[in-house]
C-alpha cells in the first residue's frame, strides 16, 4: 500500500507543533521527574516525606559518599529515616572508586529505583566518585523515568550545574578546583546552611566570576521542590534567591536597595518562583 506524500502545510504543521513542544521544556529545572534540594542540618519527617511521596513507593537509593567515611551500613545518610517513615525498599549504594561506579553490577540497584538521596559531606566526592561513570548516567535516568532526586548539604549543591564550595582544600573557597556539579538543574549554583552559618553574602564570590547564574541557598531544614521550571519552599526557614531583582511582600518601591549586584531576598515555606522567568509568582 503507497501512503500519500505529505503536503507543504503538513509539514510546516508537523515542524511548528515539533518547535512548541520543545520550547515548553524546562529551562533551568529537569524536564521531567522532580528535585528536593536541601540546606542540610537536622531534618524534619516532613522533607524526608516529601521524597517518599514522590518516589510513589518505588525504591530509594541513598548515597551516602559526600561524608567520606571509611565505610557505610544500611541506616547510613537518612536511609533509616526512610525506613522509619514507611518506606519499604531503601538501599544504600557506594564507592569511592570510580571504577567501580562505572560497572554494570554497581548501578544495577538504580536501574528501577524511583528516587536517590544524596547525603552530606562535602559535594566535591560524589564528583571524584560518579562524575562521567554509568552510576551518574544512572542518576540522571532515575528523572528521566520522572522519579525525585532530592539531597542535603552537599547533596543540594552536587544538583546544580555549577559546584558551590568544590575546593578540596576548604569548603569556604566557593570556586574551587571543582566547579562542575550534575546539573540536575542548569545555570545555577546552590548553597546551604545559608542562615545558621552566616553564607548569606559569599553567593556572590560565585557571581562576581560568573554572573550569568543563577544562586540560590537554602537554611537548614528547608528545601526548594522543583517540578520543571515551577519551585516552591518547604521547611522551616528561608531559601535566598540570587537573581539580579528583588521581591518583598511589601512591595520595593521605598527600600532602600544596592546595586543588583549586591542583592538577594528570601523565600519561605510555600512561597512559589519560576526559574526561567527569574521571578517570584504572587
Amino acid at each position: 500500500m503507497r501512503f500519500p506524500t505529505p503536503t507543504l502545510s503538513a509539514l510546516l504543521l508537523l515542524a511548528s507543533q515539533s518547535t512548541m513542544a520543545s520550547a515548553a521544556d524546562p529551562v533551568v529545572g529537569p524536564v521531567k521527574g522532580s528535585l528536593v534540594v536541601v540546606g542540610g542540618g537536622t531534618l524534619s519527617d516532613s522533607i524526608y516525606q516529601e521524597v517518599i511521596t514522590r518516589a510513589k513507593g518505588g525504591p530509594i537509593i541513598v548515597i551516602p559518599t559526600a561524608d567520606e567515611q571509611p565505610t557505610y551500613d544500611q541506616n547510613a545518610a537518612g536511609a533509616a529515616t526512610f525506613r522509619r517513615l514507611g518506606a519499604s525498599r531503601v538501599t544504600v549504594l557506594h564507592t569511592y572508586d570510580p571504577k567501580v561506579a562505572d560497572t554494570d553490577a554497581f548501578i544495577a540497584p538504580l536501574l528501577n529505583a524511583s528516587a536517590v538521596w544524596f547525603g552530606g559531606g562535602r559535594q566535591w566526592r560524589l564528583v571524584d566518585a560518579y562524575a562521567g561513570t554509568k552510576t551518574e548516567a544512572a542518576f540522571q535516568a532515575v528523572l528521566d523515568r520522572g522519579g525525585v532526586i532530592g539531597g542535603s548539604s552537599a547533596g543540594a549543591s552536587i544538583q546544580g550545574s555549577f559546584l558551590a564550595r568544590g575546593d578540596t582544600k576548604t569548603n569556604q573557597i566557593l570556586v574551587g578546583d571543582h566547579t562542575v556539579g550534575f546539573g540536575y538543574l542548569r545555570n545555577v549554583a546552590i548553597d546551604q546552611h545559608l542562615l545558621v552559618r552566616g553564607r548569606i553574602f559569599d553567593m556572590f564570590d560565585i557571581l562576581k566570576v560568573r554572573p550569568e547564574l543563577l544562586g540560590f541557598g537554602c537554611d537548614e531544614n528547608t528545601a526548594l521542590v522543583v517540578d520543571g521550571d515551577d519551585a516552591h519552599v518547604i521547611g522551616a526557614s528561608y531559601c535566598a534567591i540570587y537573581d539580579g531583582g528583588f521581591w518583598s511582600r511589601e512591595g520595593s518601591e521605598e527600600k532602600n536597595l544596592p546595586p543588583k549586584d549586591q542583592i538577594f531576598y528570601f523565600l519561605r515555606a510555600g512561597d512559589k518562583y519560576n526559574l526561567a522567568q527569574r521571578k517570584v509568582i504572587e
